[in-house]
């Protein structure tokens, strides 16, 4: 099985070709591959290109538990430029299918660089989604575990939950984020974003994300997170999101269509063994 590796400020991917592989990844060989010890290590496999209607290719995302993601920002910057790197696209804009939705993309600086048009942020509870009754859903409480949250739910494709907080830290994120990411109130769980408001043209993010855990960076949560800022008010429309594996540019459309810009850099390739799913493994 062959791969490439990439990361976007800190957040990995592999990505697979599904030509390379002999068959259908299983969930159990996602887990293997995406553990640190016990595999190569990332946080997440993008399987593509695949053939798509209307659009330069589509792409599969898998999360390291084996569950696949709508969308993700980071990953879907990393497959452009991977799909750049093959000389599959140039430096024109071209488009890529999710099962979150299509999104448009642009590589640029040599490949250190992609800008993506997002798609259209929702805070519908039918759309995230949310329990309950059809509303949007802003500043509502929240208990996860001994406290009490006030939250802001939205979607780009993929389900978010950001929670507004005059201080916030790793530690924050690693205690409350798997509960909120599990909580009842999401049927199809969630990600989590803690938001700190710098000033209205900087926000800082800790990340907890569905089916990966603690993040350094993340394209669609930095969408999510300063989309909710900006529908509370508390930003401008460009903005810049700060997390602790560095920054993501985001502006916000008058209907909070997100346009994404980042850094991706390239880490290398190899092969993996296929050894390395029939070796015991502590349970």
């Amino acid at each position: 099985m062959k791969f490439s590796k990439y990361h976007a400020l800190g957040n990995d991917y592999l990505v697979m070709d599904p030509a390379d592989l002999p068959a259908p990844l299983t969930v159990e060989q996602v887990r293997v591959i995406c553990h640190r010890h016990f595999g190569i290590g990332s946080d997440g496999i993008l399987l593509g290109p695949l053939p798509a209607d209307g659009a330069q290719c589509a792409l599969r995302i898998y999360n390291p538990d084996g569950s696949e993601a709508e969308k993700s920002g980071n990953g879907l910057r990393i497959f452009s430029r991977y799909l750049w790197d093959r000389k599959l696209v140039g430096d024109a804009e071209f488009a890529i299918q999710t099962a979150g939705g299509t999104v448009r993309a642009t590589v640029f600086d040599a490949g250190q660089a992609v800008r993506m048009d997002m798609g259209r942020v929702s805070f519908w509870s039918d759309a995230i989604p949310v329990s309950g009754p059809r509303r949007e859903v802003l500043q509502e409480p929240l208990t996860a575990g001994d406290r009490v949250f006030t939250v802001c739910c939205a979607t780009i494709g993929n389900p978010h939950c950001v929670l507004p907080l005059p201080e916030i830290n790793a530690d924050l994120a690693r205690k409350y984020g798997p509960v909120i990411e599990t909580h009842a109130a999401f049927p199809r769980r969630t990600n989590v974003q803690f938001l700190k408001v710098l000033d209205r043209a900087n926000l800082q993010i800790e990340i907890w994300e569905r089916g990966a855990g603690y993040t350094l960076a993340s394209g669609s949560s930095s969408s999510a997170a300063a989309a909710v800022a900006r529908r509370l008010g508390l930003c401008e429309a460009k903005v810049a999101v700060h997390m602790p594996g560095g920054v993501i540019a985001i502006e916000i459309g008058t209907d909070y269509s997100i346009r994404m810009t980042g850094s991706v850099t390239r880490v290398g390739e190899g092969v993996l063994s296929e050894e390395i799913f029939s070796a015991r493994r502590p349970a």
